[in-house]
Formats: C-alpha cells, sequence, structure tokens
C-alpha cells in the first residue's frame, strides 16, 4: 500500500491511497504516507499513435521495450505501437504478440495501412498499398485500432465487420462518405487535417463529418504538423472531450538529426524535422509530454491538455486508466508547475 500526502489534484490538496495497483481512496487519509507537499499530480499520459523513439521502430518487431522505457521516462504510461503500410507477412510477426515491458504499457497496436488511400500515403510506402480485407485482417492479433480510407472498394463492409476501432485516414473520402463510415462504426480521424482532403466552405470532408457526428479527432500538437491557430479551432470545435493529442513519433525521436528508416522509407532528419526525400512529413520527433506543453503554450488551458493525452484516449479505448478516481490504475505522475517530471508510477509500482 502507498499513500501520498498532500497532493495537488486538479487544484485541489488531497490524499491518495494505492493499493494493488489501484487507487482505492482520495481524501482526507489517516494513514501515514509520503507527503509529497503539494506537488502537482496528474495521471500517466496513453500515447495511441506513435512508431517509435531512441532508434528503434514498431515495425522493427525487436527491442520495442527501449520505446516503453523511452515514454515512460516522458510520462507516457500506456501506448499502442503504430505499425506502417507494409507487408502482411511482417505485420503479422510484429503484432503476433504483445510483449511485457518494463516501461509503458502496450494496450495493443494500431494498425497505419496498408488500406489506405494512395493520393494521400504521406510517408507511408506505396508499394504495399491495398483495398480493406476483413478476412486478412481477422488474420491478425492484438489490433487495438486500425486506420483506414473508407472509400477504398470494400470499404464499408470493412467497418461494418470490424472489431478492433476503426479511425478514418490517409484518405481521399468526401464528407458524405466520411458520415456513412462513421454511421457503420468508425469512431476517429486519425492526425486530423494531415493525409486528408481539408475543411473547405462547400466541400468540408472528414473534418466536416467528424464536426456533425461528434467523434473523435487525432491531433499531432507538435508546432509543426498544424499551426496553432488550428490546434486552437480544434479545440474550441471537439473541446477536451472529443479532442486526443498524440506524438506521431518516429525512430529519431530522443536522437539527434541525421538519416533514419520508416516504412522501409529513407528518411532525413533536419532541425528535428523528419520528411521523406519527395518532402513529406514523417512523424515526428516530438513525444507525448511535449504536445501537451506545446498545446499549452499555445493557449488551451492546462488541465484540458492534460485531459486530452490522459483521460480522453483512455475513454476512446475503453481502460480504466487516464483519471485519478478510486477504481482506476494508478498510473500518475508527480510534476512541477512547467510538468517537468519529478516522480512516476505505473500499477502503483
Amino acid at each position: 500500500m502507498t499513500v501520498f500526502k498532500n497532493a495537488c489534484i486538479n487544484g485541489k490538496f488531497k490524499d491518495i491511497k494505492i493499493q494493488k495497483g489501484k487507487i482505492v481512496e482520495i481524501g482526507k487519509i489517516e494513514d501515514g504516507g509520503i507527503d509529497i507537499r503539494g506537488k502537482t499530480v496528474i495521471p500517466g499520459l496513453i500515447d495511441i499513435h506513435t512508431h517509435g523513439a531512441v532508434g528503434v521502430d514498431t515495425m522493427d518487431g525487436e527491442n520495442i521495450e527501449k520505446i516503453s522505457q523511452y515514454l515512460a521516462e516522458n510520462g507516457v504510461t500506456a501506448w499502442l505501437p503504430t505499425t506502417m503500410t507494409m507487408d502482411i507477412a511482417d505485420l503479422k510477426k510484429v503484432t503476433d504478440s504483445i510483449p511485457n515491458t518494463k516501461g509503458a504499457k502496450i494496450l495493443g497496436y494500431h494498425l497505419e495501412g496498408p488500406y489506405i488511400a494512395k493520393g494521400r500515403k504521406g510517408a507511408q510506402n506505396g508499394k504495399y498499398i491495398k483495398n480493406p480485407d476483413i478476412n486478412e485482417f481477422k488474420s491478425l492479433k492484438n489490433i487495438k485500432m486500425v486506420t483506414i480510407a473508407p472509400e477504398l472498394e470494400g470499404g464499408m463492409e470493412f467497418i461494418k465487420k470490424c472489431d478492433s476501432l476503426v479511425s478514418i485516414g490517409h484518405t481521399d473520402c468526401d464528407y458524405e462518405t466520411a458520415a456513412e463510415a462513421v454511421k457503420e462504426g468508425a469512431v476517429c480521424l486519425t492526425h486530423t487535417f494531415n493525409a486528408m482532403p481539408p475543411f473547405n466552405h462547400r466541400n468540408p470532408g472528414p473534418i466536416g463529418a467528424a464536426i456533425d457526428e461528434n467523434i473523435y479527432v487525432q491531433v499531432i500538437c507538435d508546432g509543426l504538423h498544424l499551426h496553432k491557430s488550428v490546434i486552437k479551432m480544434l479545440y474550441k470545435t471537439f473541446g477536451a472531450n472529443r479532442m486526443i493529442l498524440i506524438s506521431d513519433s518516429m525512430r529519431a525521436t530522443g536522437l539527434s538529426d541525421g538519416e533514419y528508416e520508416f516504412g522501409g522509407q529513407p528518411i532525413d532528419v533536419i532541425d528535428g524535422v523528419a520528411r521523406t526525400r519527395d518532402g513529406a512529413l514523417a512523424g515526428s520527433t516530438t513525444n507525448l509530454l511535449g504536445c501537451v506543453k506545446k498545446a499549452i503554450e499555445f493557449g488551451i488551458p492546462k488541465y484540458d491538455a492534460i485531459k486530452m493525452a490522459t483521460e480522453t484516449p483512455a475513454k476512446l479505448l475503453g481502460v480504466n486508466k487516464g483519471k485519478i478516481q478510486v477504481g482506476y490504475d494508478a498510473d500518475l505522475l508527480i510534476v512541477d508547475d512547467d510538468l517537468k517530471i519529478k516522480n512516476r508510477m505505473m500499477s502503483g509500482l
């Protein structure tokens, strides 16, 4: 059992009792404990879209614990290793099992491709792009989320029969197609505004459909993929309950500029910006805590920025994380006023 005394939670001072990896009591607790002297406690961050860090990529199929450890050091306590558009056999090798890592907990995989639009591939490898195949997809294990382009042949049938969370992304679909995809079961947009038609006043596309259908939106808040005014617009439109911050980090994250590989393609990182040789952005080199800080810098209230990287992704995934509340997993960060991590706890440890 662990008790944190005098913790600042959402601006209020309370004690937190933790037992067997769960929060069991919050309030004035008479048991002795660790006095953290008014330091702020927030939930551990949850990154639902990250490809890698510190020289390792999900598609490597090995050393994934290095990513988990890096994420934990930077405030992420749970994540979805995100794949790239590659051969199905390679995807099977990677997703066949979930490693039990010492760092951030893996909650399943996010399959980004191969069921995407060639015209919106971004940094994905066009060689492996194909139409959605639900039977093929069901041969894969441990997929928590899948990004697809619903306008492709077989797209709607795929969404209807898919048991994983479906996110619309790397797509050329129009408003009507996106709205239909949501009605069939899609729940999210992948890196909103990136790799999809823009929001046009006569052709609002998938972003307009997301507004009308009130689904979740993933947002890369690194100050590069989207202008700060767009970040603020998305926040004002979707709010902290529907907007999810993601890093979309790749293997160069935590390392210096140089030449890297991403989805079987060469990538150049210059001044921290990752691009393919044809100039397309290739993920980011930031981490989720950096995105939270950037959102605050852009004017989003601190606790809403935190919520968009904790409680909101947890609700989308349907996991008992992301809140400091009795019954929830004790994934906690002790931070200062600038969100610098002073200590962390995962599952009560």
